[in-house]
């Protein structure tokens, strides 16, 4: 029997608003999802300045102001506004043309920033934006967040006047979890999200932008760097290193940030040496952004290739690395622009450097460890004088730079950093070996916790019995 003609029709492909809303908020946390929003801003200043944001203070003059409670977010701005012919990338979901990230020195690459905030905080927005001649509200509503085949947004010619040229963002209906963290829980969520903004924003603050949050004037917290003046044989100062490729810039410096520690201070310091390790580590920042804050990973190259894990006697190494590029698809940047793409050819390259400088100040540390040497580098450190990180690619056209020709070829200054002194010493190391098991028992009966560092734990052995030995 022939078989009977089926007919088949196209098969839709079309999205499912439900399902790509929800997928597209999932992976970015409340906090990062308001700092897409605020790099909006920067963006919106750069648009106005054609990409140029040069000089000490190129973003002084303008700000944003974020407000939010239980029952509404808001985030207001004066950085020119959305010209209504970016309208189709500032609103669609994804980059309508790709093409126009490139020119300006941004970090948004996908066109999703701005819509993923939005459905990250809640089901109704208010949009009202001005720019020169243009001035209009586009308006997101529930119903339109529940109807799987309308896209179209609708947009209307604003009535409220603005005194600047900016953008106004008003959430309503916010989801519960939302709801949560800005009402019941907003004092522990303040103090997070103001601190993440004042160490992501560091760079773009220093430089005049100022940023409100529920009436307080944000203050940044800027990694500064040792750098010992004269003209002696040896100094402490940050490794650094410059190149440019494919249009991408760099220039990292890794030092010291204050003085190292001695044994003493780890042992009678712990509560504040926790918070001070907060501060220690690698800082990544693409195009005046910081999208990694002090980490102290091996993403940021710390326990490979030869480097030491981070350890609490590390607490005064601190690092930044600095991509910028008029075109934002070259930077190492992940899709939230809060994290460094680990796979990135370029920053695999520029991790090497980042390995080699880190190494001089840890090799540094473990040669002045000890209770007597480590006073006598602590005050050599404390006597050099804290560098912003600008400042320090300002002196950097003043040193002695070599060319690397291995790698990216670029340039770079490698310190000669002191060493302790030769000859006879009155301190020597002290190795031994004991099974792991032994050594966290050890551990938790001197400090409440199995997993302190061996070499801690082999101290404090040691100053016990030698304490009792002089009685």
């Amino acid at each position: 029997m022939a078989k009977q003609a089926t007919k088949y029709e196209d098969v839709s492909a079309e999205p499912v608003k439900s399902f790509f809303v929800e997928m597209l908020t999932r992976d970015i946390s409340l906090s990062d999802a308001i700092l897409d929003l605020l790099d909006n801003c920067v963006d919106g200043i750069l648009r106005m300045k054609k990409g140029r944001a040069a000089g000490k203070q190129p973003y002084k003059g303008y700000c944003a102001e974020i407000n939010y409670n239980k029952d509404e977010f808001e985030i207001a701005d004066n950085c020119g506004g959305i010209p209504w012919e970016l309208h189709d990338r500032a609103f669609r979901l994804g980059p309508a043309d790709p093409e126009r990230s490139r020119g300006a020195p941004t970090v948004g690459v996908y066109g999703i920033g701005m819509k993923r905030a939005i459905f990250k905080i809640g089901q109704h927005s208010l949009i009202q934006t001005q720019h020169i001649k243009d001035s209009y509200d586009v308006e997101i509503k529930p119903s339109w967040l529940k109807d799987e085949k309308n896209w179209l947004i609708p947009v209307k010619t604003s009535k409220t006047n603005m005194s600047e040229d900016g953008t106004t963002i008003l959430i309503s209906e916010l989801y519960d979890g939302v709801k949560s963290l800005f009402g019941d829980n907003r004092a522990l969520f303040d103090k997070d999200f103001k601190t993440k903004v004042a160490k992501h924003y560091a760079f773009i603050i220093n430089k005049g932008f100022e940023v409100k949050v529920n009436g307080d004037v944000i203050k940044p917290r800027p990694t500064e760097l040792r750098f010992e003046g004269g003209e002696g044989k040896t100094a402490i100062r940050p490794f650094i290193y410059e190149t440019e490729v494919d249009g991408v810039e760099v220039f990292l410096a890794v030092g010291f940030t204050h003085p190292i520690l001695s044994q003493d201070d780890i042992e009678a310091e712990q509560e504040q040496i926790q918070r001070s390790s907060l501060d220690a580590g690698w800082t990544v920042v693409c195009n005046d952004r910081a999208v990694l804050y002090c980490d102290r990973t091996e993403l940021t190259g710390w326990g490979e290739a030869g480097v030491p894990k981070y350890h609490t006697q590390f607490i005064a190494i601190s690092g930044i690395v600095e991509f910028r590029s008029n075109d934002a698809s070259k930077l190492p940047t992940t899709t939230t622009k809060r994290g460094i793409e680990a796979s990135s050819r370029l920053y695999l390259q520029v991790k090497n450097k980042m390995r080699e400088g880190l190494s001089m100040f840890t090799d540094f540390t473990n040669k002045w460890k000890g209770r007597e040497l480590a006073k006598e580098a602590k005050d050599r450190i404390e006597r050099a004088k804290p560098q912003t990180f600008q400042k320090l690619k300002e002196i950097s056209a003043e040193l002695s730079m070599r060319a690397v020709s291995t790698g990216y070829k670029g340039r770079q200054y490698k310190p000669r950093l002191p060493m302790p002194p030769k000859g006879e010493r009155n301190h020597q190391l002290i190795s031994f070996v004991k099974y792991t098991k032994d050594i966290r028992d050890v551990s938790d009966y001197f400090f409440g916790d199995s997993n302190v560092d061996p070499s801690r734990v082999g101290s404090k052995c040691f100053d016990v019995v030698l304490k009792e030995a002089r009685k």
